[in-house]
This record gives C-alpha cells, structure tokens and sequence, in this order.
C-alpha cells in the first residue's frame, strides 16, 4: 500500500470519506486503525474541520483465504 501520508481535510469531508478514497474503497477496520493513529479526531465530530491533519497509516492488506472445494 505504501507509506503513511497525511492529508488535509478540506470541507465538509468526513473521515469515513477520506479513509474510504485513500484506501481504495476500504480495507476492514482500516477506519478503527485510523482513528487509533490519531488521538481525539472523534472528537472533532462527523465533519472534520477544514485543515485537520489525518495521518493515514500504512496498512497491509489482508490476505485472502483460499477456498476449499468440497465436490469436484
């Protein structure tokens, strides 16, 4: 995926939306380690004021599960 970045919000964005569009439609539970690398932006309610710094982690894509077939 690549490094950390930073990102600053612009407005009326919400960070669902900028988690969303960083990560290519999202990863599962990218928004929580979002959230856990910024302390207090939660806070800042459902519309991150204009020029909130988001850091934006690296995170690693899940691997998929292979699949298992039971008939042949």
């Amino acid at each position: 995926m690549g490094s950390a970045v930073f990102y600053l919000s612009k407005e009326g964005e919400t960070l669902d939306e900028i988690v969303w569009r960083h990560y290519d439609a999202g990863i599962r539970g990218a928004i929580e380690i979002v959230i856990e690398a910024n302390r207090g932006i939660a806070a800042l309610g459902p519309i991150l004021p204009v020029g909130t710094r988001v850091l934006l982690p690296e995170i690693e894509e899940p691997k998929k599960a292979e699949s298992l077939r039971l008939w042949d």
